[in-house]
């Protein structure tokens, strides 16, 4: 029994320390965000009520049937009359004060024509649920965007911090160098100062980026709405200065496939076909409606001589008719629809208008992030590996006492902010091209 127990409790540690140690791909994120995120879940829910509002409209173009039945009791204090009985040759006579009466019936109820007004609003509400389905994919895609940007952002500053720390050792040899130096009397206590500050300016820049990386990968955490005692970690693909270079689709080309494809564009596409039903819904209150009813029922009553079965019998008739409703005069409310809802349309028109102006107004920022970064990398790559020849002959320079400290660490500094360079403009290059071919429809959602 002992052996189970410890079997199954090194099980649970070793799947606990699996969970632990999991790594996410963005792959991973974006597909569990699109299962767990809740502005994405109460996105669905409000589709799902949309569909809902489609089947309510569609039902109501059925007739519609009820079944009712009333019972009541009433008294007649000052009833003198009543019935005569005669039982062994006497005549009796009661006086029932006291009566109940009872209905039943079943009615139905059926709108023949409104002027198309229940037609059209079912039109309409199955454009209200595509509009909510379209909404809930222009949420998760708004999702999917800022997973991938945060992703990237943390594949940027975990390069970065690799730099810092290869930095950091530079540092530390350096500081070391100057310590010897300074014991057989080359280099000052002042210069050896400079250099354990360098060092130390090094490790903060190590810890701030730390720190930026874990607020980065709480944000994608939140994100993919994991538990904050969850330990969470992301895979660091390997990434190539051939992705950086990757051609750039022409700005024309990108804006007109983002226009065939996003969700926004095709909601306010919608909305305009929803606001062209409306206006022929608030028409409709110009026209006659037409409806037809018919019933059935019958009635009982305890002061009838009859028996309850022969009461339903003779009080039971159906009856049928249909009415017709002309409108005459509505105190200007129909016509006030209709201008509103022309004015809606309108609004939808510039709606629409919005929605392409900001569309092309982010893929042109994407487009131009891509051409500028591709530049800054091409002339970044040159830049480092010019300023790191530079460096490797002022360390050699400056252990043969020929480059004072200043020398030394403005060389140093300077193929830093070179390395940091080529990084920055490396991922933000790819960060572009990514967004270009995602609202180009190229990154699939699942909603």
């Amino acid at each position: 029994m002992k052996q189970k127990l410890m079997i199954s409790a090194t099980m649970l540690l070793t799947v606990a320390t699996g969970w632990a140690q999991r790594q996410w791909t963005l792959e991973q994120c974006l597909d569990y965000a699109m299962q767990n995120n809740i502005t994405l879940q109460k996105a669905r829910l409000q589709s799902q009520s949309a569909h809902e509002d489609v089947k309510e409209a569609r039902a109501a173009l059925l007739p519609s049937l009820s079944a009712s039945t009333n019972h009541s009791v009433g008294y007649s204090p000052w009833q003198d009359t009543g019935t005569m009985t005669v039982a062994n040759n006497q005549a009796y006579s009661s006086v029932e004060k006291t009566y109940y009466n009872g209905s039943y019936g079943v009615n139905a109820q059926w709108t023949v024509w409104n002027g198309n007004k229940n037609i059209n609003t079912l039109r309409k509400n199955k454009l209200a649920a595509e509009q909510a389905a379209l909404q809930t994919e222009t949420t998760a895609k708004s999702i999917q965007e800022q997973i991938a940007q945060l992703y990237v952002q943390i594949l940027y500053l975990t390069d970065a911090l690799e730099v810092s720390e290869q930095s950091l050792q530079t540092s530390r040899k350096n500081e070391e160098r100057g310590q010897a130096m300074l014991e057989v009397g080359k280099m000052s206590r002042a210069d050896v100062a400079q250099l354990a500050a360098q060092r130390a300016t090094d490790e903060y820049n190590i810890v701030n980026a730390r720190a930026n990386i874990s607020n980065y990968k709480l944000q994608l955490k939140q994100l993919l709405e994991l538990d904050g005692s969850e330990s969470f970690d992301i895979v660091v693909p390997t990434t190539t200065d051939e992705q950086a270079l990757q051609p750039i689709p022409p700005l024309k080309d990108a804006y007109e496939q983002a226009l065939a494809t996003r969700p926004e564009i095709k909601g306010s596409q919608k909305a305009i076909e929803s606001n062209d039903l409306s206006i022929k819904m608030a028409k409709a209150g110009y026209l006659p409606t037409l409806s037809m009813t018919a019933g059935m029922g019958t009635s009982t009553n305890s002061r009838s001589s009859a028996t309850f079965g022969s009461q339903l019998k003779t009080n039971f008739d159906v009856t049928g008719g249909m009415t017709l409703s002309i409108p005459i005069f509505d105190r200007r409310q129909t016509k006030t629809s209709v201008n509103k809802a022309k004015l809606q349309l309108e609004q939808a028109k510039l709606d629409l208008l919005d929605e392409q102006k900001q569309l092309y107004q982010t893929i042109e920022h994407y487009w131009l992030d891509a051409e500028t970064n591709q530049q800054k990398f091409r002339a970044a790559q040159a830049t480092e590996q010019s300023e790191q020849q530079s460096y490797d002959l002022l360390q050699e320079q400056f252990r043969l006492g020929l480059k004072n400290i200043v020398e030394l660490m403005t060389g140093k500094d300077r193929l830093l902010t070179a390395q940091q360079n080529k990084l920055q403009s490396k991922y933000q290059t790819i960060l572009a091209l990514q967004m270009l071919e995602f609202y180009q429809g190229k990154v699939k959602s699942e909603n």
